[in-house]
C-alpha cells in the first residue's frame, strides 16, 4: 500500500479532539446518526450526477452496510454512494470537517444556554466521540479513480494511502474506545437504527437484514394513504396505546418547508398537558423528541412526527423560541389543526362529539393560549348538557362519557335518552333558555358532589351545562371575560329564585314564641352547631315531591370559592373547605317541618335539654354533616365525627317508644 501523504491536520484550538471526545455532547449515541446520514447524502449525490449524465452506472439499488466485530472491537459504515478522490478526502475531511468542528466547539462550548435543540452539523468529526481510531476506505464514481485510505488515531496526525477498494462508495471504520464497546453489539446498533435511521430513504442492513422502515408515510401524498395506513403508523409509532381520535397530515413547501401527521391521542383525564410526545425529523433522520419551542403549547399533548429542514437545529432552545421561522411553523401547525377540528365537526359531527371529552383539552388550553386559535374555533366548543335534546337537534352519537367510579370509560348508546347526554354550544343554550333566564348560565364542576343541585336544577326545567374537566376552572374564567353580558353560575354557589317558592305556613307567626317557624328553625340550627361564620338560610325549595329534595344545602358563594380556589393554586396546596359558607334550611322538607316540633316537646329533667331536644340537635348536626357530604367538605377528623355521631342517633332512635 503507497502512502500518499502524512501531515497534520490544522486546527487552531488547542486539544479539539479530547474536546470532541469528551465534552461535547453527554448523548455519544448520536455519532450513528450523523455517519448513516453522510452515508445517505453520498448516495443522493451519486444519483444526482446520475442524472446529469455524469455517471453511467447502475444506482437502482442503493444500501447501507453496517457491521460489528465484538472481537475487534470495531464499527464499520458502508454505502455505496458517490466516493471520494485523495484530493477530496484532504478537503473535505482535513479542511473542512475539522474546521467546522472547531468553529462549532468554540460556539457552543462555553455557552451558558448548554441544551442545543439538534446535533446536525457536527458531521464526520463525530465519530471521535467514541473512536479511538478512525479510517476512511473510499473509491470515487469518476472514471478512473484510485481508490485511498485515510486514518487518524484520534491525534491531529492523520495517513492518506492507497487502497485495494474496487467499488464507488465509502467505508467508515471505527475501532472504539474501551469504554465504547457498546456499540460493537449487533443489538445496540440495531436499537440506534430504529431510534434515529429508521426512515431514512435508502435501505441500511446489517446481518444481511434490512433494519431500518425506510418509508415515511408523511412523505406520502394524503390522497395516496387510507384511514388503516395512518393507523398502523401510529401503532408503530405508540405501540400498546388506544387509537387515536383523528389526524392531520401537514404538507407545505412555501414559504417554508414542513411535512408531518399529528395524531389527537385519547387522553386520561389526569394528562399533563405539558409533556409531549411529538418526533422532530430533519430530512427524515430523527432529532429529538422535545418539540415544546417549536410546537405551540397546547398541542404539546399531541403525538406523531414533525419533518422539517427549515428548523434551525443547531442553536439553543432560547434562541429557537425566538426565531422567526419557527414561531410561523407554530401558527401554522395550530392552523391545520384548527381547520381539521371545523371540518370534521362540519362533516361528521357524531365523530366530533364522540370525540370531545379528549380534544376538547387541545380546543380549550388552545383558545386559553391563541388569540388565533381561538378565533377559529370557539363557535364549535361543545358543552354537556342536562337538556334532553332531540337527535337532530344535537347530533347525538354513542359518547364516551366518564363513569361515576374510577378512570374507565364506558360506551353510552346515542339510542337511549336516559343514559346518552346531549351536547350544545353556549350560543344554542342562551337562545334555548332565553325566555327563562335570558344572559344567564348554570354550570356544573363536578357530577357526583354537586348531584342534589343538578336535580335541583332539572327538576325545576333549568338547563345545567357539565364544565368538569381539569381545565374548566380556567376556562369558565376565560368565558365569563368573552361573554361579560352572561352570568355563569355554579348549581352550588346560590340557589336561583326559580327554585325558591313562598311557604306561607313557614311565615306565620307562632303567638306561643312570637316567631315564624323559619324563624325557629334558623335559630335550632344556629344553637345547635353554634358555627359563628356559618350563615343559615331558610327557604322553601320548588317540588312536586318535598320529600324528595334535600332537607339542607351548603352553598359556597361564587365570589369566595373562587378566593379559596386562588389561594390554593398560589400556595400549592388543596384547597380547603371554607369556614365561611351557608347552610340552606329546606322548610318544605317534612324532616325540617318535624323538627321544630321535636325541638320543643318533651319535659325537661333538672338542668339541661330535653331528650327530644337533645335528639333535635343530633338531628340538626346529621342534616348538615350530609349537606357538607355532597359538597366533599369534610377531612377525616370530620368524617370520623360524623360517623360516631350517626351511631348514636341511629341508637337514640331505636331506644324510642311508641
Amino acid at each position: 500500500m503507497t502512502v500518499l501523504e502524512q501531515g497534520q491536520i490544522t486546527i487552531h484550538t488547542e486539544n479539539i479532539f479530547p474536546i470532541i471526545k469528551k465534552s461535547l455532547y453527554s448523548d455519544h449515541e448520536i455519532f450513528l446518526r450523523e455517519l448513516v446520514s453522510n452515508a445517505v447524502d453520498a448516495i443522493e449525490k451519486l444519483k444526482m450526477v446520475s442524472y446529469a449524465g455524469e455517471f453511467s452506472g447502475d444506482t437502482s439499488n442503493p444500501e447501507i452496510t453496517i457491521a460489528v466485530d465484538a472481537e475487534k472491537n470495531t464499527l464499520s459504515i458502508t454505502d455505496t454512494g458517490i466516493g471520494m478522490t485523495a484530493d477530496e478526502v484532504k478537503q473535505y475531511i482535513n479542511q473542512v470537517a475539522f474546521s467546522s468542528a472547531e468553529e462549532f466547539i468554540s460556539k457552543y462550548q462555553s455557552a451558558s444556554d448548554r441544551q442545543i435543540i439538534g446535533h446536525f452539523g457536527l458531521g464526520f468529526y463525530s465519530a471521535f466521540m467514541v473512536a479511538k481510531t478512525v479510517e476512511i476506505d473510499t473509491l470515487s464514481y469518476k472514471e478512473g479513480a484510485q481508490a485511498v485510505h485515510w486514518s487518524c488515531d484520534g491525534s491531529p496526525s492523520f495517513k492518506l494511502e492507497d487502497s485495494s477498494r474496487t467499488t464507488h462508495g465509502t467505508t467508515i471504520t471505527l475501532t472504539l474506545q474501551d469504554e465504547e464497546k457498546e456499540y460493537a453489539e449487533t443489538s445496540r446498533i440495531k436499537q440506534l437504527v430504529k431510534t434515529y435511521c429508521d426512515f431514512m430513504p435508502v435501505p441500511i442492513k446489517m446481518d444481511g437484514e434490512q433494519i431500518n422502515r425506510q418509508k415515511a408515510l408523511w412523505r406520502e401524498s394524503p390522497s395516496s394513504l387510507t384511514d388503516e395506513d395512518y393507523l398502523d403508523f401510529y401503532r408503530y409509532l405508540y405501540p400498546f396505546q388506544e387509537e387515536p381520535l383523528l389526524w392531520v397530515h401537514l404538507n407545505t413547501d412555501y414559504p417554508f418547508l414542513v411535512k408531518g401527521i399529528l395524531y389527537f391521542p385519547k387522553l386520561r383525564p389526569d394528562v399533563d398537558v405539558t409533556k409531549g410526545q411529538i418526533k422532530l425529523f430533519c430530512n427524515q433522520v430523527f432529532v429529538s423528541d422535545h418539540c415544546e419551542e417549536i410546537i405551540p403549547k397546547f398541542l404539546l399533548p399531541m403525538r406523531g412526527v414533525l419533518d422539517s429542514p427549515d428548523i434551525p437545529l443547531n442553536v439553543s432552545r432560547s434562541a429557537l423560541q425566538m426565531d422567526r421561522t419557527v414561531r410561523k411553523i407554530a401558527d401554522f401547525i395550530a392552523k391545520k389543526v384548527a381547520d381539521r377540528l371545523k371540518d370534521q365537526y362540519n362533516n361528521n359531527r357524531q365523530d366530533y362529539i364522540r370525540s370531545w371529552q379528549d380534544i376538547g383539552t387541545f380546543v380549550k388550553f388552545g383558545c386559553l393560549n391563541d388569540d388565533k386559535f381561538k378565533k377559529q374555533l370557539e363557535d364549535i366548543i361543545i358543552y354537556r348538557t342536562t337538556a334532553d335534546l332531540k337527535p337532530a337537534e344535537s347530533d347525538q352519537p354513542a359518547v364516551e362519557v366518564q363513569a361515576e367510579e374510577g378512570d374507565a370509560w364506558k360506551q353510552v348508546s346515542s339510542d337511549s335518552k336516559t343514559e346518552g347526554p346531549s351536547y350544545t354550544t353556549l350560543d344554542e343554550y342562551l337562545e334555548r333558555n332565553k325566555a327563562r333566564h335570558e344572559n344567564q348560565a348554570f354550570y356544573c364542576t363536578d357530577p357526583v358532589a354537586q348531584a342534589t343541585y343538578v336535580q335541583l336544577h332539572k327538576s325545576q326545567g333549568l338547563e345545567v351545562l357539565f364544565m368538569d374537566s381539569f381545565i374548566d376552572p380556567h376556562f369558565i374564567s376565560f368565558l365569563e371575560r368573552e361573554h361579560t353580558e352572561v352570568k355563569f353560575s355554579r348549581v352550588d354557589a346560590e340557589i336561583d329564585d326559580k327554585l325558591i317558592e313562598q311557604d306561607k305556613a313557614a311565615e306565620i307567626v307562632d303567638p306561643s314564641t312570637n316567631k315564624t317557624r323559619s324563624e325557629q328553625i334558623k335559630e335550632i340550627f344556629e344553637k345547635a352547631l353554634n358555627q359563628p361564620k356559618l350563615t343559615i338560610r331558610t327557604e322553601a325549595l320548588k317540588s312536586e315531591d318535598p320529600q324528595g329534595t334535600p332537607p339542607a344545602m351548603v352553598l359556597l358563594p361564587e365570589f369566595l370559592r373562587r378566593l379559596r380556589d386562588m389561594n390554593a393554586l398560589v400556595s400549592q396546596e388543596s384547597a380547603k373547605f371554607p369556614d365561611e359558607h351557608i347552610l340552606l334550611v329546606n322548610t318544605a322538607h317534612p324532616l325540617i317541618q318535624h323538627l321544630t316540633e321535636l325541638s320543643q316537646s318533651g319535659i325537661i329533667q333538672g338542668e339541661g335539654k330535653s331528650p327530644s331536644a337533645e335528639l333535635a340537635d343530633m338531628i340538626c348536626h346529621h342534616v348538615y354533616d350530609l349537606a357538607l357530604m355532597a359538597q366533599k367538605g369534610f377531612d377525616a377528623e370530620g368524617m370520623t365525627t360524623f360517623v360516631e355521631r350517626s351511631n348514636r342517633l341511629l341508637t337514640r332512635l331505636t331506644e324510642q317508644r311508641s
